[in-house]
């Protein structure tokens, strides 16, 4: 191979318009330390795991070209998902010179000329595995395996990538979510027991969500939570009602008030991507491309929520379904464009490259930690030093516990524990089979007439970052809605949770500012019971913050609170010395003793 073709152009560590802020001359400073760690050690195989946005595609590229230029490979063969993920990774190795063929298809046995390589789909190797075994043994070739994780889904799949990349002379695995909800094996990923004894995969080198965020090269998520009453139908003709995330109810009132919010007829999802762009209108007075992206369940919802952000903004979204030939150009479109909105079902969710999107309506009764990740991951890409991305989401448990567990790195675990958590919140253990089952049943249940979504009303609930949550809820349109949707595009992650923590103080002094006259009008009888849980879950709440912070026990927190702000134990407090230690706590996070 020449010089030329393979050595040309210096890599930069993404694409220059969303390069991280000050790294656009040479690799991030991650990339280059997993590049010195590999060169070193010149491994047979190498996973690297990087959050969704770091780079992936670059890191693997510098290798490329630095073992066709040293002449340990004179082949390349990429392994993607998806179709239009093999045409991204073509794309962006032309950009450095690797010239790769994401049109071969097995029926054609060999690449075209002038190619160095094929980008294929896992499906593809699946189904010829001893084609792509001849192409691998026939060259010194270099197997990159994107978003490995896939190669767990199936056994077949599984089987087919040992049989056609066994004899490759180097194969670098790449994942941005290292962690399967089942026990198959992904392939040339090494297994190590842990303490429990438990066989969990073990990265060669690791770059996490929150080392991204410290160095800047990803943006800082705020997740947007929606609550609200649902009213539906059972199977059996009674009518139920119940309001969205609340904790005091089973998993299937809460899956079906999820599923009634998401109904596109409801009054719920109008109001969420209302609200979504709104916020948008926000990020793009300093961000001006910035877009947004609704996730939704199926093609018919997707078609609804799109009609719904054309009566709010006056222009038709992009829409993208997985039987439209036209999909991947769609997406090419949209990237390129500044146009407000795309609305999607599944095919956005993983590795697909839209730096510009800034805003989500998560919009999908899905709630795996891979998939719920991976759907993240399309937010949080950095183009420059302070941008922002935002989330909304329903407030229920599952989705709750994802979004502060975002700075979690979770391996794959071949083995199960001897006791499953039981907590009623997702496991990342759980069977993906019994997901999918669950998931089709409720599909069904839906669509057979068993259950009807009769109504849905939207109200902001609060909002989850860095592990905290903010807000003290509000109306949709309210002034306590606008505080959080109004927060500047432009921020970096340190000041986003300080202006979190400002608006939330502002909101309870507004609401502790009330007449004498009207406080003593507003006095019960006796006590609220419920205004009393509400004003306790507050306070775990803010406590469970203030302890991530500084570490310090809830219960010291709690403590230190009683001594400052008298008073008896949560459990036996009133309403107004809960609401003390709230303020006293809230002085804490601004700064003030």
């Amino acid at each position: 191979m020449t010089e030329t073709l393979f050595g040309g152009p210096t890599l930069p560590p993404a694409y220059p318009e969303r390069a991280a802020w000050g790294t656009a001359p040479k690799l991030r400073a991650w990339q280059q330390e997993a590049l010195d760690l590999y060169l070193a050690n010149s491994p047979r195989d190498f996973l690297a795991v990087a959050t969704p946005g770091a780079g992936k595609t670059t890191f693997a590229l510098r290798i490329a070209s630095t073992l066709i230029d040293s002449g340990a490979v004179n082949r390349v063969t990429i392994v993607a998902p998806t179709d239009h993920l093999k045409r991204q990774w073509a794309d962006a190795a032309a950009k450095v010179g690797i010239a790769i063929d994401p049109n071969f298809k097995n029926s054609d046995g060999q690449h075209g000329r002038g190619f160095i390589g094929v980008a294929v789909t896992y499906a593809q190797v699946a189904s010829k595995p001893l084609l792509h075994r001849a192409k691998t043994e026939a060259a010194r070739t270099l197997v990159i395996l994107d978003e490995i994780h896939h190669g767990g889904e199936a056994l077949s799949w599984g089987d087919g990538l040992r049989e056609a990349f066994d004899p490759a002379v180097r194969r670098l695995s790449l994942t941005g979510t290292p962690f399967r909800s089942d026990t198959s094996p992904i392939p040339f990923v090494e297994y190590a027991e842990d303490r429990d004894g438990i066989r969990r995969s073990k990265a060669d080198y690791t770059y996490g969500y929150g080392n991204a965020l410290r160095d800047h090269v990803v943006r800082p998520v705020m997740f947007m939570a929606y609550s609200g009453q649902m009213r539906w139908r059972t199977s059996a003709g009674e009518e139920m009602a119940a309001s969205l995330g609340e904790a005091a109810v089973t998993k299937d009132i809460t899956s079906h008030a999820w599923r009634t919010a998401l109904n596109p007829a409801g009054e719920w999802i109008p109001a969420v991507l209302a609200g979504a762009d709104r916020r948008l209108s926000e990020v793009r007075r300093t961000v001006p491309d910035a877009g947004g992206l609704v996730i939704a369940t199926d093609h018919e919802d997707a078609r609804a929520y799109a009609g719904q952000l054309k009566k709010i903004t006056g222009e038709s979204p992009t829409v993208i379904l997985s039987d439209d030939a036209k999909a991947s150009s769609k997406i090419e479109e949209f990237s390129a464009g500044d146009k407000r909105w795309m609305v999607a079902v599944r095919m956005v969710s993983e590795g697909v490259d839209v730096p510009r999107l800034s805003v989500g309506v998560y919009a999908t009764s899905t709630s795996t930690p891979l998939f719920f990740a991976q759907a993240v991951g399309r937010f949080v890409r950095a183009r420059k030093r302070g941008e922002t991305a935002s989330v909304f989401l329903p407030s229920v448990p599952q989705l709750m516990a994802l979004a502060n567990s975002m700075e979690m790195e979770r391996d794959h675990a071949l083995d199960r524990p001897e006791k499953e958590d039981g907590d009623g919140l997702f496991n990342p253990e759980d069977s993906l089979m019994d997901e999918a089952n669950r998931e089709e049943k409720a599909s069904d249940s839906l669509t057979k007439g068993k259950f009807e979504a009769l109504d849905s009303q939207a109200s902001f609930d609060r909002v989850l970052f860095d592990g905290g949550e903010f807000g003290t809820g509000g109306e949709v349109g309210s002034d306590d809605e606008m505080d959080f949707l109004g927060i500047p595009g432009l921020l970096d992650a340190e000041q986003v949770g300080t202006l979190l923590r400002q608006r939330q103080h502002e909101q309870l002094n507004r609401k502790n500012r009330k007449s004498p006259a009207a406080d003593a009008q507003q006095v019960p009888a006796v006590p609220d019971h419920r205004m009393l849980m509400d004003l306790r879950n507050e306070l775990a709440k803010n406590v469970a913050a203030w302890a991530a912070r500084t570490g310090t026990p809830h219960g010291v927190v709690h403590t230190k609170l009683r001594t400052v702000c008298g008073g008896p134990p949560v459990a036996q407090a009133n309403e107004e010395q809960l609401k003390s230690r709230l303020r006293k706590l809230q002085d804490w996070f601004v700064g003030r003793k």
